[in-house]
């Protein structure tokens, strides 16, 4: 995976945690990444799905994770379908 897909996100407690998106849509105006821990795209690793909380005056993106189960399954259905053209396999 090439450096534009990584994000880094930050812990509460300080702590830098490096992401690799595989795939990123919007719905009803809310922007969503799929992204996993793995940089290695021939080696498994987790997925998550984060939603973009930033306002238009943050200087840099602001994520979190999507935790509501309802919503989580939803979109792990719609990122399935996205990437089912792609060399990916999702499993939950």
């Amino acid at each position: 995976m090439d450096n534009e897909k990584k994000i880094t996100l930050r812990t509460e407690e300080g702590e830098d945690i490096d992401l690799f998106v595989l795939e990123e849509t919007r719905i009803n105006g809310i922007d969503y990444l799929l992204v996993t821990d793995e940089e290695d795209e021939d080696t498994d690793g987790e997925c998550y799905i984060l939603r973009d909380t930033s306002r238009t005056e943050d200087a840099e993106a602001v994520y979190q994770f999507v935790e509501d189960d309802r919503e989580a399954e939803d979109l792990f259905k719609i990122f399935s379908q996205l990437l089912d053209d792609q060399d990916v396999e999702l499993w939950k």
